[in-house]
C-alpha cells in the first residue's frame, strides 16, 4: 500500500477528503521524522515505537579485494512493533 492508497482508505473511514487525508498523513509523518531527528522516541501504544538506534563501529571486509576496512559508527531509524500489532499479524 502506498501513501495515496492509505489516504483513500483513511478518507473512506472518515469524513475527510482524499486530499485532506493525504495532508494529515504528511503532517503525522513529518512530526515523527522531526522527533526522530531530535533523538526522541515516538510511542504509539499498541501499534509500536519509532526509535533511533546507534550502531557501533566495526571491522568489515571489502568484497572485491578482501581487505579489512573500518566501518564507522552510525545512527539509523528503527520501528519496534507493539504487542497488539504482533498479535493481529500472528492471528491472520
Amino acid at each position: 500500500m502506498n501513501k495515496k492508497q492509505l489516504a483513500g482508505k483513511v478518507a473512506a473511514k472518515s469524513d475527510l477528503t482524499k486530499a485532506d487525508a493525504e495532508r494529515l498523513i504528511d503532517l503525522i509523518l513529518n512530526q515523527v521524522s522531526d522527533a526522530l531527528i531530535k533523538g526522541e522516541k515516538v510511542r504509539l501504544v499498541g501499534f509500536g515505537n519509532f526509535v533511533v538506534r546507534k550502531r557501533k563501529g566495526r571491522i568489515g571486509r571489502n568484497p572485491q579485494t578482501g581487505d579489512k576496512i573500518t566501518i564507522g559508527e552510525s545512527i539509523a531509524p528503527a520501528f519496534v512493533p507493539g504487542i497488539n500489532l504482533k498479535k493481529a499479524i500472528k492471528s491472520k
